[in-house]
């Protein structure tokens, strides 16, 4: 196979930042996506209905001209999130889902849950309107290790929020365990999880192993490869319950390369080819569709894209930019480490 035409996928997973970062990634993701979920974790965060419309008009005023491209707003979750502006924001049309990150657990998550007990009546009036939420699924505790973070959540925090909330519809962002996989097929409804390109390609080896290389760094941690294998099982599988959602989190390599390095992999510039070499790998292309273009609009309740996305395979390996320039700063494009022969336009 030389050519692969699929309809235009959809990142369900995006952060795209601000100011000088916003318009410099931007193009990255609008050129292959037609539609993204757009992380609420400003400083200060996207916290309300008219916080999510300002930030909304400045992604639209970035656009490229003639680019098509929707971005799904949604809120950063606090414990004085206001019910009623939350669900007048989502009968709007404007506020797609509520983002749920533990305080701490990743890039300025400070403003995050402390106490979960305090944001019932905002997860109440979620399941009543339909609104998703979506989650961080990692703890914070001190005294868990932070490859066990994952599995804890499960346990501690997401299983007793969604016994106690029938009818929320959740989705576990960037699940990087066996134990999350083996979640998400535990649930007959309400509950499905989206994965990276970077960890169906990297386990915690590639992060450590002849030196640290910090542009691998993530939050959620790469874990063992039997766990990326376990994530490369579920998205090729064709289980409509897992689908793509990049965590493309642009820093600059000022912010990564440090004593204190920024978790994140930048990946909206490449995903697209290197999902068509993993599913390639797997005899799974055939399914390549419904993980980046269909499974995601049915959970969210939104129709497929009707344009198509069409990957070329070459007999030369495809060159992909080291860095993109920004205002801030070069931001670096992640590397898979192998030979990509996968290309889109």
């Amino acid at each position: 196979m030389t050519t692969l035409t699929i309809r235009r996928p959809d990142d369900w997973h995006l952060h795209l930042r601000d100011g000088a970062m916003l318009r410099a990634v931007l193009p990255e993701t609008a050129r292959h996506f037609a539609r993204a979920i757009i992380m609420p974790n400003l400083v200060p965060p996207v916290v309300t209905g008219a916080e999510a419309m300002a930030y909304r008009g400045r992604i639209m005023a970035a656009l490229p001209d003639g680019a098509d491209f929707t971005p799904l707003m949604t809120l950063y979750l606090t414990e004085e999130t206001d019910p009623d502006d939350l669900a007048a924001a989502h009968a709007s049309g404007l506020v797609t889902a509520v983002k749920l990150y533990p305080a701490g657990a990743t890039t300025n998550s400070a403003s995050g849950v402390q106490d979960f007990d305090r944001v019932r009546p905002v997860l109440e009036k979620m399941a009543e309107i339909g609104c998703p939420l979506c989650v961080h699924g990692e703890v914070t505790d001190p005294d868990v290790d932070i490859f066990d973070r994952e599995a804890v959540f499960i346990d501690r925090v997401l299983d007793p929020i969604r016994r106690a909330t029938p009818g929320l519809r959740v989705v576990m962002e960037h699940i990087t365990t066996s134990d999350g996989v083996d979640y998400v097929r535990s649930a007959d409804r309400d509950l499905g999880a989206t994965i990276t390109t970077h960890h169906l390609i990297i386990n915690r080896n590639h992060i450590l192993v002849g030196g640290i290389r910090p542009h691998y760094y993530c939050l959620p941690v790469a874990k063992r490869e039997t766990h990326r294998l376990a994530l490369r099982k579920a998205a090729t599988g064709g289980d409509p319950r897992f689908f793509l959602g990049t965590d493309s989190a642009p820093h600059v390599d000022a912010a990564k390369e440090t004593g204190c390095g920024c978790a994140g992999c930048f990946t909206a510039t490449n995903t697209m080819a290197l999902l068509a070499h993993v599913f390639e790998a797997e005899n799974a292309l055939d399914r390549l569709e419904g993980f980046a273009a269909l499974n995601g609009p049915a959970f969210y309740g939104l129709p497929p894209n009707e344009t198509t996305l069409t990957l070329t395979k070459s007999d030369t390996p495809t060159t992909f930019p080291a860095k993109i320039e920004t205002g801030d700063g070069p931001v670096t494009v992640f590397d898979p480490g192998f030979p990509v022969y996968w290309s889109t336009p």
